[in-house]
């Protein structure tokens, strides 16, 4: 559906007042379409900062905020560094619990 569909209500070229609404409309519910997906995979300036490093070891060929990177800092969690782990906790990214455990299942390999 376009713009002149939504603003009018013949399918014909629209008029230079909803072409002007359309262009400054689109713009901007494109990027509130984007936002919702931005936050969810938002990361910490704090995070950010700790684990780069790991991030530059282990995960680099994943986009920075996305699932798989995620996923990539999950698998090698025990190799990652404590400053990094603190600031995961400190994001709700990970659980205390969470590492207790993994150290365990670790240390038992």
């Amino acid at each position: 559906m376009t713009c002149s569909t939504i603003f009018s209500r013949s399918a014909s070229r629209p008029s230079p007042s909803t072409a002007s609404i359309c262009s400054r409309i689109a713009p901007a519910a494109a990027i509130m379409l984007m936002l919702p997906v931005t936050a969810a995979f938002a990361v910490s300036g704090n995070v950010r900062s700790a684990c780069m490093s790991d991030y530059f070891a282990y995960c680099r060929a994943h986009s920075v905020g996305t699932p798989e990177l995620r996923a990539c800092m999950k698998s090698n969690g025990p190799r990652l560094s404590k400053s990094c782990v603190t600031a995961l906790i400190g994001a709700g990214e990970i659980s205390p619990g969470y590492v207790s455990k993994r150290k365990a299942l670790a240390g038992a390999n």
